[in-house]
């Protein structure tokens, strides 16, 4: 009990310590960034947004080209951490496959729901036929997984968080430097949290690291080469193609995950259509309302800005 609280104690301090670097292996090239820079201020991106009693909040923006053989980043307030909403269910996702490669269990081990943990009471993509989780159901870690990752399910997203962990989650976050994007909270009221987490900070990410998160795993460098395989299968089922999917071209593959709730609309994944490749993590202060036609159109400028520098 004394090694785990000590272990929440570091990770609380950790979180008031953000330090967000770009890291070495990423090329910078200024006419991008001042393009990327200009498509933002275009769409009237680059301003302080009402995000009602929190005050006000920036986008949080990150680009990496990928089809140099250096990768190439730019980005608008990239270092500027923002709550994620369901985006960080990528990093639970992560963790446990990181523990099912370790050989602690399976994809195929079974699992109980279990209360309060059961707290959808709809489906966030109405067409799927998969019912809603209840308290006693058992399911698959597979299961789980993909209703987490496709569907968002917040149901399912409690369940794994208490399988992993948080320390363990964090543990993961920490050691790929993505300090400050530690998992702090479940998806449900405070007054249903477990000892120690009532009363801690909400979960906080930056576009550089979720966009850092996905070049990991198009380089199978997240954990290992089956992990790494496993996220993109996940990310490459998402039911949720309402945001930046809709300004891409036709026949394009969109491996990610998106994220909404109230002020906040988000989407970060990889963008393949065979000749154009980039990873895009984008957190709008905006409801979804207001955000979907400005996804629509950052998707389709920041596209073609990447297809215009490939044919150079």
């Amino acid at each position: 009990m004394k090694m785990i609280f000590l272990t929440f104690l570091f990770f609380c301090n950790v979180l008031f310590s953000q330090s967000v670097q770009i890291p070495s292996y990423y090329k910078s090239d200024p006419e991008f960034t001042k393009a990327v820079e200009t498509i933002v201020t275009d769409l009237e991106l680059d301003k302080n947004f009402d995000v009602g009693d929190d005050g006000t909040e920036q986008i949080s923006l990150a680009v990496i080209d990928l089809y140099a053989k250096e990768p190439v980043f730019a980005g608008v307030h990239f270092d500027n951490f923002i709550y994620p909403a369901s985006v960080y269910k990528m990093y639970v996702a992560a963790e446990v496959l990181h523990q099912i490669s370790q050989g602690q269990y399976s994809l195929d081990s079974m699992l109980i729901v279990r209360s309060p943990n059961d707290v959808d009471r709809s489906k966030e993509i109405k067409s799927d036929p998969r019912p809603l989780l209840h308290g006693g159901d058992t399911v698959s870690v597979n299961y789980l997984l993909d209703l987490m990752i496709t569907r968002s399910d917040n149901s399912a997203a409690n369940c794994l968080i208490d399988l992993a962990k948080r320390e363990n989650i964090n543990a993961l976050l920490l050691k790929n430097n993505w300090n400050g994007s530690e998992v702090t909270r479940k998806y449900l009221s405070r007054k249903f949290e477990d000892p120690g987490y009532e009363k801690i900070r909400g979960t906080e990410t930056c576009a550089l690291h979720a966009a850092d998160f996905m070049y990991r795993i198009d380089k199978n460098q997240l954990v290992n080469s089956w992990v790494s395989e496993q996220m993109k299968s996940f990310l490459g089922r998402q039911l949720d193609n309402t945001k930046y999917f809709t300004g891409l071209p036709p026949n394009t593959m969109f491996y990610h995950k998106t994220g909404w709730y109230s002020f906040w609309t988000h989407d970060v994944g990889i963008v393949d259509d065979g000749d154009v490749r980039y990873i895009i993590a984008c957190f709008l202060p905006l409801t979804e309302e207001l955000a979907l036609p400005k996804f629509k159109a950052l998707a389709e400028r920041i596209h073609q800005l990447i297809r215009i520098r490939h044919s150079k």
